[in-house]
């Protein structure tokens, strides 16, 4: 999303920056300008990128209220039992690896996540589901797939590195973004479509699953 060690270009700031010239909020600072939350490394969708400071500071506001909708859709490995669950558990930085995030009691704070089944390829191994997020902890959606043994396809760092899918970090697609707009106060919500390396995995998926029925 924006630059940092190992990554000085070639981010989402550099290329509102491109577009938006000045006309950018400051509250993130030279580094963040504009940005409101974050999506991991290789996740696709949608985020919320703020032109001045009025906006940012009602956007963050939104967010920290849990005023926010944020629906993501997510392959994930092995067969999800229930067609609904929520994950309630608290979520911290990893004592073990300063790098990942853990479910823990210690110095954490609160995590829900909402899933919902979509689709079950039982000839893949694979479920497809749709979670939403009550909270937006660091890595939550991993993390709390990860938790209850059903980490997301492609995932490394919260999974185990497997061939069977050969993609482009992990398959996780911010799909729907709720809010009140800063200015008039009106609900909007904005959609993305999956991006086409999703699209081309769950058509191999389905195609493998009729032909083993």
């Amino acid at each position: 999303v924006h630059p940092a060690n190992g990554n000085p270009d070639g981010t989402l700031v550099n290329a509102i920056l491109a577009m938006c010239k000045e006309s950018l909020s400051g509250i993130g600072g030279e580094i963040r300008p504009g940005i409101v939350h974050r999506l991991d490394k290789d996740t696709s969708g949608l985020l919320i990128v703020a032109k001045n400071d009025l906006a940012h500071m009602n956007m963050s506001k939104q967010i920290q209220d849990r005023k926010v909708t944020k629906k993501y859709i997510a392959l994930v490995r092995g067969i999800v039992p229930e067609d609904e669950a929520t994950i309630d558990m608290p979520i911290a930085r990893s004592q073990k690896d300063r790098k990942k995030m853990a479910v823990t009691n210690k110095n954490s704070r609160k995590a829900v996540t909402h899933i919902e089944v979509l689709k079950r390829f039982y000839a893949s191994n694979v479920t497809l589901v749709k979670a939403t997020l009550e909270t937006g902890r660091t890595h939550q959606i991993r993390v709390h797939m990860s938790y209850i043994n059903h980490p997301l396809v492609g995932d490394e760092v919260y999974g185990k590195k497997d061939g069977k899918f050969k993609v482009t970090g992990q398959m996780l697609h911010a799909k729907t973004l709720g809010f009140n707009h800063p200015i008039t106060g009106k609900y909007v919500e904005f959609q993305s479509n999956l991006p086409n390396e999703f699209l081309n995995i769950i058509d191999k998926l389905e195609k493998k699953e009729n032909a083993s029925q």
